[in-house]
């Protein structure tokens, strides 16, 4: 069976100080408690070294919300996959539905950077997600089909075990808009489904994927219990440790 998986996705929040209230607030709620779920913090850049030290002796686990797919060069204001390792991370988000639209990420571009992950044993958090307008046009499942053949190019069946899949339709993140579990659940079969055919029934029956998309306490059970649905990678709810306990607990 799936363990499932909560992220946090802090984005563009929290300075060294915030960032060690948030995460001792969480430590505290979470400290000799029974959890069933593996939990995972994507604090900013300037607050992973921190976040690592303050985390080490719990169950959190450290990842990064991105990183350049070169080792090193002139890339000024960019983070490469060693600097993360270095840090403590154990995952990387790559691909968020913001990284595609407002700083104009391809799926090639993406692929590239799933590759140098792995190869620096980082483990990726690959988004995929269709926009209100693709969903409109019906064609959700032509949009997640090329994010998911191109965005695992070349990746072996060995190596997808350390790669988790997160569904993020663009227009639930972050306006408070939900898919409906059914509609959530629709699109993770088919996910797994296309994983199937692209590797086979093992590789997909152990792929994690996450259903990401203003996910909140109130409507995390609905959502993690659907039968394809493993975890919540979850924007604006973890930025409360109460509201992201919530979400953990119903995991």
């Amino acid at each position: 069976m799936r363990r499932k998986v909560i992220a946090g996705n802090w984005k563009m929040h929290n300075d060294l100080k915030q960032s060690e209230v948030l995460i001792n607030s969480l430590k505290n709620l979470l400290k000799d408690k029974s959890i069933n779920c593996d939990v995972i913090v994507c604090p900013p850049f300037t607050s992973l070294t921190e976040a690592s030290k303050l985390i080490s002796g719990s169950i959190i686990k450290l990842g990064a919300q991105n990183m350049h797919f070169e080792d090193k060069g002139a890339f000024t204001g960019e983070i490469s996959s060693s600097m993360l390792k270095s840090t403590g991370c154990e995952f990387v988000i790559l691909g968020h539905s913001e990284r595609r639209t407002i700083f104009k990420e391809n799926d090639i571009i993406i692929n590239a950077k799933i590759k140098k992950a792995i190869e620096y044993g980082l483990k990726p958090i690959l988004c995929i997600g269709e926009t209100l307008e693709q969903r409109e046009k019906e064609v959700t499942k032509d949009i997640v089909k090329q994010q998911v053949e191109i965005g695992l190019e070349g990746i072996s069946a060995e190596q997808m075990k350390n790669i988790i899949i997160a569904y993020e339709p663009v227009w639930a993140i972050g306006t408070g808009k939900t898919a409906t579990p059914e509609q959530a659940q629709e699109v993770h079969q088919f996910i797994r489904s296309l994983i199937e055919t692209k590797y086979s029934k093992s590789v997909s029956e152990s792929l994690v994927i996450q259903y990401g998309g203003s996910v909140k306490p109130e409507n995390a059970n609905e959502l993690l219990s659907q039968k394809d649905i493993d975890g919540a990678l979850v924007g604006g709810a973890c930025l409360n440790a109460d509201s992201f306990y919530g979400i953990i607990k119903e995991s």
